[in-house]
């Protein structure tokens, strides 16, 4: 099956915005890239351990997430200010990330 160039845009900015999330919710302590994959094939059964390392390095690009690398290439992540901030919507929406909007109902 081949998916359009827009199905796959989205689901990279919808699988950082999951990441984001569950990373969010490991704070203070962060979590390792072992226990993000199933949260994330909960929602895209076949997402991989690669492609959570290739948008996480996205992330970290952007200054939102740190990593630390140990010299088993274990990664353990945990937000910055910068995207803490957007987690909570205390900053505008970034390009790149699939952040739901807030609506009033």
């Amino acid at each position: 099956m081949t998916f359009s160039a827009a199905m796959l845009r989205a689901r990279r900015e919808a699988i950082r915005w999951h990441l984001l999330s569950a990373i969010n919710l490991s704070r203070p302590v962060g979590i390792n890239t072992a226990a993000l994959l199933p949260i994330v094939q909960s929602v895209y059964l076949d997402a991989t351990h690669q492609e959570i390392r290739r948008e996480l390095d996205y992330l970290e690009e952007r200054e939102m997430v740190r990593i630390a690398r140990d010299p088993l290439d274990h990664w353990f992540v945990d937000l910055t200010r910068l995207g803490i901030d957007f987690v909570e919507y205390t900053v505008d929406a970034q390009p790149g990330v699939a952040r739901p909007r807030i609506t009033q109902g």
